[in-house]
């Protein structure tokens, strides 16, 4: 099967800051690379606060996470779903395919199929689903044109590495982030809502070195001093090699 090289990428995670947390490294990798940069979120992040309404939070981390895309000369979307209500139905699903079917991305980013939050979780399979349905023709979407062949799909570390029974997950696929790691940091600190909210509700400060630390846990693995992890969904219908690799050289490593 002739796989899709239009050299576009999308992370589509569930809430705007997930990317940064989990991908954003290799994307400034693939943008160095001249590949057309595409961060969407399900939700705008409208319960990340204490303090302010769902509408005045949701229009500040839409810019935040505009302005992170922006560093990478990318495009955000917002697929405006609502915070701890991502669900995996119909009308979610065609949300999805739409955004995929408008970019029609050759490598997509989204969470892990396990991890703490069912936001992310249900995300995971609706962006699987996504990728394997958007060129099946008796799908109609007004505006939207079916579009072959199925993305490249990567699951991205789940926060803390681990599931949410504190299982290890292991990525099967290691990027050397060492020389974007500034750039990532830039990108994360776009997000400044975010600090204190984590402070606040999680009990989480250090909201950019936690970041750097779960890196540089991860760069250990192949003896670099930062990486990003991820594990390449090889079910039926999907690329079977790893497109990263031809497009990173040098920079990714399999285990």
């Amino acid at each position: 099967m002739k796989r899709q090289m239009n050299k576009k990428v999308l992370s589509l995670f569930a809430h705007p800051d997930d990317a940064e947390f989990s991908c954003a490294g290799t994307l400034a990798l693939l943008n160095q690379s001249r590949w057309d940069i595409h961060i969407a979120t399900m939700t705008s992040g409208d319960c990340g606060t204490t303090k302010l309404s769902s509408e005045e939070i949701s229009r500040i981390r839409r810019q935040e996470a505009a302005g992170s895309a922006e560093i990478l000369k990318g495009t955000f979307h917002c697929l405006e779903c609502d915070d701890m209500f991502i669900m995996y139905d119909r009308p979610t699903l065609l949300k999805v395919i739409e955004i995929l079917r408008k970019i029609k991305p050759a490598i997509v980013f989204t969470h892990s199929p396990a991890d703490y939050l069912t936001d992310h979780e249900n995300t995971s399979r609706l962006v699987w689903t996504g990728c394997f349905s958007a060129g099946m023709r008796n799908i109609e979407i007004a505006g939207t044109k079916p579009f072959e062949t199925v993305p490249y799909l990567y699951y991205a570390d789940p926060f803390e590495g681990k599931d949410k029974f504190g299982t290890e997950i292991k990525p099967s696929v290691l990027i050397d982030i060492t020389t974007v790691i500034d750039i990532k940091e830039k990108m994360l600190c776009c997000h400044k809502s975010q600090r204190n909210w984590l402070l606040e509700h999680h009990g989480m400060d250090e909201y950019v070195e936690s970041m750097k630390r779960f890196c540089r846990l991860r760069g250990r693995i192949i003896n670099k001093d930062y990486a990003e992890g991820f594990r390449q969904h090889l079910g039926h219908g999907f690329g079977q090699d790893n497109i990263l690799k031809r497009q990173l050289p040098g920079r990714v490593y399999q285990k």
